[in-house]
């Protein structure tokens, strides 16, 4: 009888390099090109095309206005309105603004212009951005506007029609992430997203070596639970470093603000590792086949980054994506992480809300060990047969 101890897995390791890459270098490389594409941190000119119908004074002060936000540059200007929509749907702009006509005339008589922005919401963290700072420069005009019309009656001074212009300001400061930086806020999420599509495919990579090796009988034949456990502890590890690593590489080598411990954050991360093998394991045993297993895990984490709940709310999910995310060990990872980052809760609190959470794997961990009886019970009938 084969016994998998950890020579017979470095033999299997050796003789599959697609393995040894899903476990080392591929999931750093995934990383680091993510990291490297957010890395500046803060989006800065992104460029946008203005169609201004008034060529007035005052339109082209509220174009400055929209240039001179870091978010914004008016990279392009247009004399019609379908040259700015094919250069928008074309990716030559992530945004374009309209000036209308009468724009002067409803200023000096006090109605309010009609300028338009189009943007794609779509892109989630574009159109965010864009929205935010064409709030930003329309109220800077508005207040400008204001301004000289408080002087222009003649009884105030500059700091007084700036007053009565502006009675209320408002100061909008960010809980979690102060100064707005999108790579602490998107990469924090891809990256663990990213590692469990690397945990569940692994699984299913070493299962199939394993298969292919040692064949079912001798892979999961008496004894099932405890080689099942044998084969896939020694793999753990490897999915641990990578955990740890991002963890470190974030909040210690990056120095991204961490407001809580990464002490449970460690615990979380075990957890999760083995809810992403049960699920390896389960796509697998269920078919024996490892293309159609790649194709389960595909579909089944391809949502990971969507359904986590970071860039859009679970609260306006429908429940469909609910039920989806709960089915993800990365979504109820990331809320203990998200909770420990963020909120600094205690290790009591993240763990009371995530380990109830987790539990619900014992289900696919029950029917992985049927399947895998299931399984061979059919071999043996087939064997019976010839």
């Amino acid at each position: 009888m084969m016994s998998f101890t950890k020579l017979s897995q470095w033999q299997v390791l050796k003789h599959d390099r697609w393995l040894v890459s899903s476990l080392t270098w591929i999931p750093v490389l995934l990383a680091l090109s993510i990291w490297w594409i957010f890395s500046q941190g803060i989006a800065r000119d992104l460029p946008i095309g203005v169609l201004d119908l008034q060529q007035s004074a005052l339109s082209r002060q509220l174009i400055r206005e929209f240039d001179a936000t870091p978010t914004l540059q008016v990279s392009h200007t247009f004399t019609d309105i379908n040259t700015a929509k094919n250069a928008f749907i074309s990716n030559d702009i992530y945004a374009y603004m309209v000036i209308p006509k009468n724009f002067d005339r409803d200023i000096y008589i006090a109605n309010a212009p009609q300028v338009t922005v189009f943007y794609n919401s779509q892109y989630i963290l574009v159109g965010k951005l864009i929205n935010s700072a064409v709030l930003q420069a329309h109220g800077t005009f508005n207040a400008q506007i204001a301004t000289l019309k408080q002087l222009s009656k003649g009884n105030s001074n500059q700091l007084a029609a700036l007053s009565k212009a502006v009675g209320i300001r408002t100061q909008i400061t960010p809980l979690f992430n102060k100064n707005s930086n999108y790579a602490q806020f998107l990469v924090s999420a891809i990256v663990p997203a990213l590692w469990q599509i690397s945990i569940v495919v692994s699984t299913i990579l070493f299962l199939t070596a394993n298969y292919r090796f040692y064949g079912l009988k001798k892979m999961a034949a008496n004894n099932t639970l405890k080689k099942l456990i044998g084969i896939s502890a020694f793999y753990t590890p490897f999915f641990i470093i990578q955990g740890l690593a991002f963890l470190i590489w974030f909040y210690y080598l990056l120095n991204w603000p961490m407001e809580g411990s990464l002490l449970p954050l460690f615990f979380a991360q075990l957890v999760t590792v083995v809810a992403c093998m049960v699920m390896g394991a389960l796509f697998f045993f269920l078919t024996l086949d490892p293309a159609r297993a790649m194709s389960f895990a595909g579909a089944f984490s391809a949502p990971s980054f969507a359904f986590m709940g970071v860039t859009f709310p679970v609260t306006d999910m429908n429940p469909i994506a609910e039920f989806w995310r709960a089915l993800l060990p990365i979504s109820h990872y990331i809320e203990a992480q998200i909770s420990q980052v963020s909120y600094g809760a205690s290790a009591w609190q993240t763990m009371s809300s995530f380990l109830p959470s987790m539990l619900g794997y014992l289900l696919p961990f029950i029917l992985t060990l049927l399947l895998i009886k299931k399984q061979l019970r059919k071999m043996e009938d087939n064997n019976g047969a010839i």
